[in-house]
């Protein structure tokens, strides 16, 4: 059945997260995504080529676990821009394509040749989706970033953390995944302008400015209350302030550096707590209302800690869901990906076919439709995989051009 997108081509030169990930998007709908890459360099622009984790003991540039989860579904074909041959064929390509997408640093794609002004004159209703740190104007836009960065920028980092200890942040890597979720809402509105104005337009986002929209409810705090985040005692990013709950954080079990997530939200969960531990410290009066509960937050939660140690993570969480207070064990990735029931039956960990890997799982999304549900069945592309099928299927060249042009280094 065809996908809800496959009545479109994207002319691909995204990588890493930040843009491999938001095309990825578009291909599982059925998008046709031609990720371009060079043959000089043989495709590290994106260094997630020859990035660990790896299958086996193979390595190289076709081996890379996480390229191949950020570009299922795509074509991949290499083309020399250095050369005035390739140009012409990435011309030709773009006059057949809907949109072209990029995650360089601001400029690199006018120095190609091919900044927007270039590409109209290919295709007069083309979209053009950029994606860098600071997009493209501003004192900031030649700074090059990456996802650790732009966490710092835009504050986040900043948001994140344990009272009286640096920023925390999330690791690796918050903003480049939210970045790709944005690039890839960003192209759909684009879509959606033209399929009712017929105009293309040139889409440009700052993955900093992303991060700054996530960082709301503590700059509403400090521009209406004054209020800044850094303060005695915050933050503490396992507790809620918006809206105000307690006890509400991640609490240690019994086995060690396991941990289970509880949340109460109101008055009726407190009571629920009280009958599912049966702790009589629950019955203090400084514990007896919400505000007395935020007060006295440190020893509520120590305390807390004291019951759950004694407990097993999963059935702690089985015991409170029972009286429905939202709780749940933290699980690790094994337990969440091999053992959770709840994954097989979702699907969200599809396996797809790779050229020289095999068989391999990758990330599914997080949402299905009815009638036009994503699909993820081929890998991401080896170097130079489709070729034949771009340059010969949609550009018309013969077997003898493209065997001459990649003996020529153009592909």
């Amino acid at each position: 059945m065809p996908g809800a997108l496959s009545h479109l081509r994207i002319c691909d030169f995204t990588g890493q997260l930040a843009g491999a990930g938001a095309t990825r998007f578009l291909a599982a709908f059925g998008a046709q995504v031609i990720r371009i890459e060079d043959p000089v360099h043989q495709g590290q622009w994106d260094i997630l080529r020859g990035m660990p984790p790896f299958v086996d003991a193979r390595r190289g540039v076709e081996f890379g676990g996480p390229f191949n989860n950020h570009n299922v579904e795509k074509l991949g074909i290499t083309l020399n821009l250095r050369t005035a041959r390739g140009k012409e064929l990435l011309k030709e390509l773009v006059s057949i394509s809907d949109v072209v997408t990029e995650n360089f640093s601001a400029g690199v794609m006018g120095r190609l040749g091919f900044d927007y002004e270039a590409l109209k004159t290919l295709r007069n209703d083309i979209i053009y989706v950029s994606n860098c740190g600071f997009g493209h104007s501003g004192p900031y836009k030649d700074f090059k970033t990456w996802g650790p960065i732009v966490q710092a920028v835009s504050g986040l980092t900043f948001s994140s953390g344990l009272p009286d200890q640096p920023p925390s942040g999330w690791g690796y890597s918050y903003m480049d995944h939210t970045g790709g979720y944005y690039m890839a809402i960003a192209i759909l509105m684009a879509l959606r302008h033209r399929n009712q104005t017929g105009e293309g337009q040139w889409v440009d986002l700052g993955c900093t400015e992303a991060g700054a929209t996530l960082a709301g409810p503590a700059i509403l705090d400090y521009t209406v209350n004054g209020r800044p985040l850094r303060r005695p005692g915050n933050p503490n990013s396992n507790r809620s302030q918006y809206p105000a709950m307690a006890p509400h954080g991640i609490y240690p079990s019994q086995e060690e550096d396991t941990w289970i997530a509880i949340a109460c939200r109101d008055e009726q969960d407190w009571k629920a707590i009280g009958l599912a531990t049966g702790e009589s410290w629950m019955q203090e009066v400084r514990f007896s209302d919400l505000r007395g509960r935020l007060l006295a937050e440190d020893a509520l939660d120590n305390l807390l800690a004291k019951w759950t140690r004694k407990q097993d993570n999963f059935e702690a969480a089985a015991l409170l869901q029972k009286v429905g207070v939202p709780a749940t064990a933290v699980q690790r990735p094994q337990e969440r990906i091999d053992q959770d029931p709840n994954t097989k039956a979702w699907g969200l960990w599809p396996t797809v076919k790779h050229s020289e890997m095999g068989a391999i799982r990758v990330d599914g999304l997080p949402v299905h439709f009815s009638e036009t549900d994503w699909r993820m069945e081929q890998g991401g592309p080896c170097l130079g995989e489709h070729n034949e099928e771009v340059f010969g299927g949609l550009l018309g060249l013969n077997p003898d051009e493209i065997a001459s042009l990649t003996e020529d280094g153009v592909l």
